[in-house]
């Protein structure tokens, strides 16, 4: 198809948004075949169906690169616990937090964790995202792991949607090990992740690198065993304190280093040197009423890419909007509209590992959004409202 009459924000380099006023693309199959002006579009694309977009914002589709939108049960209650005083980890020591959300996901069926999670993807592809990211680490045993990535599998076959996958075993330690995270990763989640490799499962392995969840020495030996099965490897780091996991994460060459609200200079120097992509969380920022910041000028300065997304989950963000991800990295961590766009769409990618999308250019996959807006910069300035006027996924409008 030919899409005509659109402002096209190509985003082919990270310094501008590479607006072609009346501008035009070329879609063949799944593919960008030629982005430019509507007067250059050459002669041998002019006789296939015309799309008139009447002057709308055209950009590359959006990518919700961090999410565990599969899980059990709901966490208002200990939301509620917060607002009167406790804080995250007061909740997680009291048996609450991760822990609760296992065991109500060890117990739901796969049937319905998917019939629950694709109420959450449908407020995301109505916003024009086309990629996410689905975790696992609410199971936390071989079985209830298992059901997590298979639902998570089926999410890409009940909806229009691409989805890449995460292990995330070392998330918590279950009750079951309490006080003996050694043997947890040893006996549980390294066997588990070597499973879920076998059966097709694993596209990525995470943890969470911190003093209520586990440290380096615990995360290593897990991004060793993913090494081994040749996966790349991403890490929660630095969300809560500074215990080394973005030192860590770049020492393993990770797609990318997330949340690390108490990440420093060295971190974005180790960073850069890296090429680890910076994924910043404002929804969790926003629901903890965390006040420390992520170093955004440090990372911009070292040059490291950032990526924005929902952090989908039941606890410390339970937040089903990337549009309102774009305007909180904007509003609460001072990242720019262009840096908010890029977050969601080339670096959210490269978070990824998918090299082929987030950019308007020839060779890249048509996945595409286009806007009721003609600013690109309005997609981070207006909060809870959205202004798509229609998506493109794999080429079909």
């Amino acid at each position: 198809m030919l899409l005509t009459n659109a402002r096209v924000a190509t985003l082919r380099t990270n310094d501008a948004f590479g607006v072609i006023d009346a501008g035009a693309v070329v879609v063949e199959a799944d593919t960008i075949a030629w982005v430019g002006p509507m007067a250059d579009v050459p002669e041998d694309y002019t006789n296939r169906m015309v799309h008139d977009l009447g002057g709308r914002l055209l950009t590359p589709a959006l990518i919700d690169c961090h999410t565990h939108v599969v899980f059990g049960g709901n966490r208002a209650a200990e939301f509620e616990q917060r607002l009167n005083g406790a804080t995250y980890a007061d909740v997680a020591k009291a048996g609450g937090g991760i822990v609760s959300t296992v065991r109500a996901t060890r117990t739901a069926s796969a049937d319905a964790l998917l019939a629950d999670a694709l109420t959450r993807v449908d407020a995301l592809i109505a916003e024009g995202v086309t990629l996410i990211e689905v975790k696992s680490g609410y199971g936390l045993d071989l079985d209830t792991e298992l059901k997590m990535l298979r639902v998570a599998r089926r999410i890409a076959e009940a909806r229009p949607i691409a989805v890449r996958t995460s292990f995330l075993g070392a998330h918590a330690v279950p009750p079951e090990f309490s006080g003996n995270a050694d043997a947890y990763i040893d006996s549980v989640c390294i066997p588990t992740l070597r499973a879920a490799h076998a059966e097709g499962l694993v596209d990525a392995v995470d943890g969470f690198c911190e003093g209520i969840a586990f440290d380096t020495a615990q995360i290593a030996r897990v991004f060793d065993a993913a090494s081994g099965l040749g996966l790349p490897v991403k890490l929660h780091a630095e969300q809560l304190s500074n215990i080394g996991g973005t030192q860590l994460a770049a020492r393993y060459g990770a797609l990318s280093a997330d949340h690390v609200e108490y990440a420093n200079e060295d971190d974005a120097r180790a960073l850069a040197a890296s090429g680890t992509v910076a994924v910043l969380l404002p929804g969790a920022f926003y629901t903890l009423r965390e006040t420390q910041t992520p170093p955004v000028a440090a990372f911009r300065n070292h040059g490291v890419p950032m990526a924005l997304a929902t952090d989908c989950n039941p606890g410390s963000s339970p937040l089903t909007s990337l549009l309102l991800a774009m305007n909180m990295g904007c509003t609460l961590f001072r990242m720019t509209p262009l840096e908010a766009l890029l977050g969601t769409t080339a670096n959210a990618a490269k978070a990824l590992g998918m090299a082929d999308r987030g950019r308007i250019t020839p060779g890249s996959r048509a996945d595409l959004c286009i806007w009721n807006v003609s600013e690109p910069a309005e997609l981070c300035y207006r909060i809870g409202f959205n202004p798509l006027h229609a998506r493109v996924y794999g080429g079909v409008l």
